[in-house]
């Protein structure tokens, strides 16, 4: 369904899991959704058409590494990503937030300007204000954009948490600023506050008198464990508004996906199924398999009989096993594009489970399966 203005529609919970769909001019995507990692305009070894063929029905692009490379510049001149990568769905755009913290050593933090990187490609200064972030997601021409925040790296330090807190309210606010009201389009809030309750409550409630079109938990996936992950998640997910979609950033395995939809979470992103892709490693109904292993030699089993893109049910485990030890680039297309297929056959199944109202069955199967 193609929709003028973006909305999204909570169709039924099982407990706390949500099954929703999400509406954008670019087509409608069903909740709980997978979004495949596509940096810096394309998911890594994998063809976009490919990627349709998986059923899935929305990317994540990141702003601060398409402001490098190709530049607004470029971007504007194909009138956005979707163009110039061939890529008709919808596109999420992360506001760079991530990159403040991930390329630390790259940058400084100025209060009233924003974020002052120096590149990692050639160390031109460049400044990421909330301002500047936005005018690159428009240039990048994404259907859900990001606030800029700022991200903290995992601390028990409440004065380092509150005061990101702080910092990045005052950036959501600009960003919504500059967004404007378009209505075809959506901008996300970012909830920061570590693994503390209190903090966490304090920033939705700043986020919600914002008033966004969609709410993210950020700052999670930063080294804690899965149990703190959460617990935080289980505290503080009922405070986001219930109309609305909510994103957990950067998750991530299928386990954490699995418990954070039993916290109420809609959205996912993770680099997770093309980076373990490069390493050998698929992701199955029967857990995880370490395809270097020297077990799977003489193993004539496909990773998945069912999966008939390219062909994936025609290679046995032991031809991709030869692959990776002969170091062959197909051995990384070929695991990363079941990977991605697997993901989003694993989200296919969540949403028929909350739908059918046995969605704790499938969780207690699974939660344990991907450790």
């Amino acid at each position: 369904m193609l929709s003028k203005e973006f909305s999204f529609e909570l169709i039924t919970q099982d407990d706390k899991a949500r099954l929703g769909k999400i509406h954008t001019q670019r087509g409608s995507i069903d909740t709980p959704a997978f979004m495949p990692v596509g940096t810096q305009g394309t998911v890594k070894g994998v063809f976009t058409d490919d990627i349709l063929k998986t059923n899935t029905q929305i990317i994540l692009g990141n702003t601060y590494h398409l402001l490098l490379r190709p530049g607004i510049k470029t971007l504007n001149e194909f009138n956005g990503l979707h163009n110039f990568m061939n890529w008709k769905k919808p596109i999420l755009t992360d506001s760079g937030g991530y990159q403040i913290m991930s390329l630390s050593k790259f940058n400084k933090i100025d209060l009233k300007i924003g974020a002052i990187f120096s590149s990692h490609l050639d160390g031109k200064k460049i400044i990421l204000s909330p301002e500047k972030s936005i005018q690159v997601q428009k240039s990048i021409n994404s259907d859900i954009l990001m606030v800029l925040d700022e991200c903290p790296k995992l601390t028990s330090d409440k004065k380092i948490l509150s005061k990101a807190i702080d910092v990045s309210t005052n950036w959501a606010k600009r960003s919504k600023i500059e967004f404007g009201n378009i209505k075809s389009k959506a901008l996300f809030g970012i909830v920061q506050g570590g693994l503390f309750k209190d903090l966490r409550i304090e920033s939705i409630e700043k986020l919600i008198d914002i008033n966004f079109s969609g709410y993210a938990m950020g700052g999670l996936a930063v080294g804690e464990n899965q149990s703190d992950m959460f617990k935080i998640l289980s505290e503080t997910t009922n405070y986001l508004p219930k109309n609305k979609p909510r994103y957990l950033m950067g998750v991530g395995t299928p386990s954490d996906i699995l418990g954070a939809v039993n916290e109420g979470i809609d959205m996912f992103d993770c680099v997770m199924p093309t980076r373990s892709g490069r390493t050998g490693l698929a992701f199955t109904w029967q857990g995880k398999i370490n395809l270097k292993n020297s077990k799977y030699q003489n193993d004539k089993s496909p990773l998945d009989e069912n999966c008939t893109i390219r062909d994936l049910n025609r290679y046995s485990k032991s031809y991709l096993n030869h692959l990776i030890k002969s170091n062959e680039m197909m051995a990384s297309m070929l695991i990363s594009l079941h990977n991605i297929y697997f993901y989003q056959q694993f989200m296919r199944e969540i949403q028929k489970n909350i739908h059918n109202g046995t969605f704790q069955l499938f969780y207690k199967k699974y939660i344990n399966l991907f450790d």
